[in-house]
């Protein structure tokens, strides 16, 4: 019998290319492709798959809250995140969302089916730099990093600091992320907010360095 998948992604070309990628394997066919969370959970629903392979950045939600739904409404369907979205940044939270692992776009194609394989085996998977620094965290003291610090952050907003680090304006985060500038300036308030911060120049500052230190 083939395993059936589910791919959740809101860039067309990229999902088809991952869907000609999965289907490339003879034991593999996927039963829906979609771009919404609103749609995933339609076609959950519809026919519960073997996998669902999920984007972090959607139009209609963050990528991990469409995880959480999915864990606790179907928790038989083991999700693996694919995303351009750093891992080091993403991967211990994917987790915690109930994924059972990240692997990168611009992976490897046949990293990415070893990623498949791993989680449709029942294990978890990350790269094997990835699974270094989790196991370090684990044993770090809380006051050698900003874990806790980060872990009062939503997904969204998380995903806003992450761009604010690597140079992104709020027209070019609104634009990445399909959302109103109106809504990157409320993204950017509550992070002024939640890490107290009193300037948008500070804030900036805050997220160069941090994300300058995630990638060490």
């Amino acid at each position: 019998m083939k395993r059936r998948f589910l791919v959740v992604d809101d860039h067309p070309v990229f999902r088809q290319g991952l869907v000609a990628l999965i289907q490339s394997n003879p034991r593999y066919v996927v039963s829906a492709d979609v771009g919404t969370s609103e749609e995933a959970l339609a076609a959950l629903d519809a026919d519960q798959p073997d996998i669902a392979l999920v984007d972090i950045s959607l139009n209609d939600e963050n990528g991990l809250d469409l995880v959480r739904t999915i864990r606790s409404s179907h928790p038989d369907v083991p999700v693996l995140i694919v995303s351009m979205h750093d891992e080091s940044i993403y991967a211990e939270r994917a987790l915690k969302a109930g994924a059972r692992g990240l692997v990168m776009k611009h992976e490897d194609p046949g990293e990415v089916l070893a990623a498949i394989r791993t989680v449709l085996e029942g294990r978890i998977y990350l790269s094997e730099a990835m699974r270094n620094r989790v196991l370090e965290s684990m044993v770090a003291s809380p006051h050698d990093t900003d874990v806790a610090l980060e872990d009062r952050l939503s997904a969204r907003e998380l995903e806003v600091l992450e761009y604010i680090g690597q140079g992104y304006g709020a027209t070019d985060i609104a634009e990445t992320l399909t959302i109103s500038v109106k809504t990157v300036h409320t993204y950017q308030e509550h992070l002024k907010e939640k890490l107290r911060l009193a300037s948008t120049g500070e804030l900036r500052r805050y997220a160069v360095s941090w994300y300058r230190a995630s990638h060490r």
